[in-house]
């Protein structure tokens, strides 16, 4: 099992979330303070430093027009930590080639992060949150189309090394690729693919030897997907799989009550990311059918049903987990034991107004006192 600590970055200094229709595309960037906005951005590449002393691995991501994530470009960022820390790996989860990516300019970025961490670089690519299709212009129905195509392209240009090469494809047309510079990692950098409940999609990583990876899922959706991943890896026959990566909310704390004090400001992020107006949340063809005919027999959950669960109901799923170091290891361990062996964990382990020493303690206790105790429990690429 390996450790990867994680913030989106929030802003929370906002009015009270009642009082707002949305968090997200719409929200007036005046309620954005520049101060507070450089001590947030300082703060939480600090935080990522401590991960990385601590023996941890470090997880970024990008969104747009949102209060609930300001990272807003996770390559900058990775290129910050890539000069910064010594031994953690960096993943990006990930560059949204789908919705507003180049991407023979990500290949470039990424190879550049690669070279400069000295090959701890591992690149995630995502369709892009629904919110953001009206932003970034895009055909909702085409973006996993576009996803893939996106991947391919970036994977040629790493791995071309005898001069230019085109690449024609349904939505780029490229002339003389030749980046400069290769990627640290050959042939390349680990891939990732992001999804939440589509299990074609995981089915589709599997097939390629890519890590998947889902997020702040309940257990049994966690479960049937992950299960998918298994059969398909298996079906194609892949001689190596990268393996499965879950991401719960997580706080360890020295005492029950610090914990679910803890937890109560993580789900600051449960309140604010869904907190967007309904002509934003799922522009038709972007979410499959199949998942929206299961939404509508009330049969598929989803975020916004994960999102009203109480926090007890949240740790049952095994969504949020926070308690002492012991209690934290025995959540992870009925979680692993019912959704079968994964490779990585994938920590929020901080949100909304969390603040820098509980973030600090929490990071400590989990690396020194949980980490030796779950590191050892077998994955799938394993």
């Amino acid at each position: 099992m390996i450790a990867w600590h994680f913030t989106e970055m929030p802003y929370p200094h906002l009015p009270p979330l009642e009082t707002i229709s949305s968090v997200r595309v719409s929200l007036p960037n005046r309620m954005f303070d520049p101060q507070i906005g450089a001590a947030l951005y300082n703060r939480y590449l600090d935080e990522f430093m401590l991960a990385d002393e601590l023996g941890l691995n470090i997880m970024l991501n990008e969104h747009h027009q949102t209060a609930s994530c300001i990272d807003v470009a996770a390559p900058l960022s990775a290129a910050i930590l890539a000069r910064q820390t010594k031994k953690a790996r960096i993943c990006i989860l990930g560059n949204p080639v789908a919705n507003r990516g180049e991407p023979v300019r990500i290949a470039e970025e990424m190879a550049m992060i690669d070279c400069i961490s000295e090959g701890r670089l591992d690149v995630g690519f995502v369709r892009g949150v629904a919110n953001e299709i009206l932003p970034g212009n895009t055909n909702p129905a085409l973006t996993s189309e576009r996803l893939w195509e996106g991947i391919d392209l970036v994977i040629a240009a790493w791995t071309h090394h005898d001069g230019t090469f085109s690449f024609e494809g349904r939505f780029w047309h490229k002339r003389a690729i030749n980046i400069w510079p290769r990627t640290y990692q050959q042939p390349h950098p680990p891939v990732w693919v992001t999804g939440s409940r589509d299990v074609e999609n995981a089915r589709r990583v599997a097939s390629r030897g890519f890590t998947f990876a889902t997020f702040l899922q309940p257990a049994d959706a966690v479960r049937t997907i992950f299960d998918a991943y298994r059969e398909s890896y298996v079906d194609n026959g892949v001689p190596g799989c990268g393996g499965l990566a879950y991401m719960p909310l997580l706080y360890t704390a020295d005492s029950e009550e610090e914990a679910m004090a803890g937890a109560h400001e993580l789900l600051w992020y449960n309140r604010a990311a869904g907190k967007s107006e309904p002509q934003y949340r799922d522009p038709p063809g972007y979410s499959p059918v199949e998942l929206k005919a299961q939404a509508m027999r009330g049969a598929a959950g989803g975020a916004g049903a994960v999102r009203a669960l109480s926090p007890e109901q949240l740790m049952e799923q095994g969504v949020l987990v926070a308690g002492t170091p012991d209690t934290v290891v025995a959540q992870l361990r009925r979680f692993y034991d019912f959704v079968g062996p994964f490779d990585h964990l994938l920590m929020m382990g901080q949100s909304g107004f969390l603040m820098h020493e509980q973030v600090e303690r929490s990071l400590e206790l989990f690396a020194k006192e949980v980490y030796p105790q779950i590191r050892e429990w077998p994955g799938l690429a394993a």
